[in-house]
């Protein structure tokens, strides 16, 4: 029997195929049918694999943001459901920009947020990722 629900599967050797990663991964996990973790997202786009916005921090915060809305949604979530995100950031001076960018996408929705600047990120192309934590709702 599965208990958690797990969307868009991927291998890490298909995804990163210049490292020597064999990890078996996925962009979603629906957890019991209520909550819904959602893996961190980066300026990538999730079809292509391609990186967008190189050198943006808001533009790359967009495009993880514009991730984010995609996951929740195939998963039966939307953005008014987050209910935690953990932000990312290479450089200090990208918070600005990136809070920004997430502020215009989570508009009244009020989620708890930690922030976090860190040395690198998986691909050095990358200066931001963004995960979030939402529910599905109980029907009424």
């Amino acid at each position: 029997m599965t208990v958690h629900t797990r969307i868009r599967q991927f291998n890490t050797k298909k995804t990163y195929p210049e490292q020597t990663l064999d990890n078996d991964l996925c962009q979603t996990v629906v957890a019991r049918g209520t909550m819904v973790f959602v893996r961190g997202q980066i300026g990538q786009n999730l079809d292509t694999s391609e990186s967008v916005a190189i050198g943006d921090a808001a533009g790359q915060t967009e495009q993880a943001m514009a991730n984010i809305k995609m996951l929740l949604e195939e998963a039966g979530s939307q953005l008014e459901h987050i209910c935690k995100i953990t932000v990312y950031i290479t450089d200090p001076r990208y918070r600005e920009p990136v809070y920004r960018t997430i502020g215009k996408w989570l508009k009244g929705v009020h989620p708890v947020s930690t922030g976090l600047v860190i040395s690198a990120l998986a691909r050095p192309e990358w200066v931001v990722e963004v995960d979030a934590i939402a529910v599905i709702p109980d029907a009424t």
